[in-house]
């Protein structure tokens, strides 16, 4: 059977940004960035986003705590570019979000993951105005 699987991340997205920008004003280097809306015109818009995330883990390789995860791996490491983040998100008109994506087993002895936000990261998403977003799936069927 499939284990759970999790990752959390920290993004910003927005349209007609340069996300080699937003690296270069907020000093962290991202996981993943998304350019294409630097090349789409203004009659058809494009997202583009800028994105600091974990690893993917499985449940086979540890327990899946999620308050953990975003808080020891995503807000440590962003918490002290706040004010740059704020900044960078109303200069270009962005949104930042904190998100989980999770893959549920459908094994029934598999410990569900614990998922949830502490109150650091809520004020922090305030004190930002970022949102909040969880994607989760099932794990294939069998």
């Amino acid at each position: 059977m499939a284990s759970n699987k999790g990752r959390a991340y920290f993004s910003i997205v927005g349209y007609h940004f340069n996300p080699a920008l937003v690296t270069q004003q907020l000093g962290l280097e991202p996981t993943s960035t998304n350019d294409a809306g630097t090349r789409s015109g203004l009659d058809k818009p494009v997202i583009s986003s800028w994105e600091f995330s974990t690893q993917t883990l499985t449940s086979d390789e540890q327990n899946l705590d999620i308050y953990k995860l975003i808080d020891d791996e995503i807000l440590k490491k962003i918490e002290p570019s706040k004010d740059k983040i704020i900044e960078v998100c109303k200069a270009h008109n962005l949104s930042p979000r904190i998100g989980i994506e999770l893959t549920l087993s459908i094994d029934k002895d598999e410990t569900t993951p614990a998922v949830g936000f502490g109150s650091r990261v809520i004020k922090f998403c305030a004190d930002i105005g970022a949102f909040l977003n969880v994607d989760y799936k099932l794990s294939e069927r069998v």
